[in-house]
This record gives C-alpha cells, structure tokens and sequence, in this order.
C-alpha cells in the first residue's frame, strides 16, 4: 500500500510539475509562494484586527501568531526530522526528469511547512468569525491550496506532503481558535 502511495505521489508530481507547464505559472509560482510576497497581507491584518475589534484584535493577533509558530515548529522541525523525505528536487530518481524553478534547499519534504502554516492561519482566522466562517474559510482555503499547489509546481514538494500539511494546519486552526475563543470569554473581550 505505501509502494502505490509513493507511485501514485511521484505520477500526481510529475503531472503538476511536467504537464501543467506554461510560461504563466513558471512567471508567477515562484513568487506566488515566497514568504515576502504576502507581507501586505499580513500587515494588513495586524492593522486592521486591532483598529476594528480593539482588545480583542489584539489577541486574534497574539493567537494568530502563536498558531503560525505551532504549525512552523511542529511542519519544520518535528515532523521533517522524524520522517527525513527527500524533497522532489534532490531525488537522484528524478534528476532530469523536472523543473526546478526555485532553489531546491538541503530540507526535508513532508510535510510541506507552507501548507501547514497558511492552511492554519486561514482556518484560525475564519474559525474566530462564526458569521464569516463558511466564505472566509472557502476563500481561505483556495488562497492557500494556490499556495501549496505552486510548491509541488515549482518542484520542492510532492503533492502527499502538501495533502497531509494543509490537514495539520486545518487541525492546528480549528484547535487555536477554540483556545482563542476560551481566552476571549474568560477575559470578558
């Protein structure tokens, strides 16, 4: 069963990567990606959440970065160290057979850190505004499956690490944001 996973990822890889190719995605996927490109974002957010909800922007914002450093450590540095997956870009299987469109790195593969991270912020964020979840959420989730979508684009992800990442960023959101909403009825906010 694993052996048909790891096929079916390689075949699913090589798919985005080889035969979704034009000179569209190759422009903008690199930089649709980059952790700079989205900085407006979220200066927007830390601007808007405390001039519109006042303590309670504040600590959206304190939960949303604490949901942000949970997702990075447990993607980057606890899950990546116990599995040790060779990213796409330095399988010797594959030399030849892909496009690497950015610089591959010397880290590990799954699970993808930007899925889990954007999956996490979009679902934590969606999750503290009940009346908006359901668009917020939709809208989110599609922001950053794109996201996630340009690393297997680019060649420095499979699509299982993506997969599995943006469930665990899923699973971090829903959780931080009940922890928020705990916080924000204990301080009357």
């Amino acid at each position: 069963m694993i052996a048909y996973l790891q096929e079916l990822d390689k075949f699913l890889f090589l798919f985005v990567n080889q035969d979704l190719a034009n000179p569209f995605f190759d422009f903008i996927f690199p930089w649709w990606r980059h952790r700079f490109f989205w900085i407006p974002l979220y200066v927007f957010v830390v601007y808007f959440l405390p001039k519109r909800y006042g303590k309670l922007g504040w600590l959206m914002i304190v939960t949303l970065l604490f949901t942000f450093a949970i997702s990075d450590v447990l993607s980057s540095q606890v899950i990546k160290s116990l599995v040790h997956r060779i990213r796409p870009c330095n399988e010797p299987m594959l030399v030849g057979l892909i496009r690497v469109l950015i610089p591959c790195g010397s880290g590990f593969s799954f699970t993808s850190s930007h899925a889990t991270n954007h999956f996490a912020f979009v679902t934590c964020l969606s999750f503290m505004f009940p009346q908006y979840r359901s668009k917020m959420f939709t809208i989110g989730c599609l922001w950053a499956f794109s996201i996630s979508f340009a690393q297997v684009y680019v060649g420095v992800h499979y699509p299982f690490d993506v997969f599995v990442g943006a469930l665990l960023g899923i699973l971090i959101g829903i959780l931080m944001a009940r922890l928020f909403k705990m916080v924000a009825n204990k301080c009357h906010l």
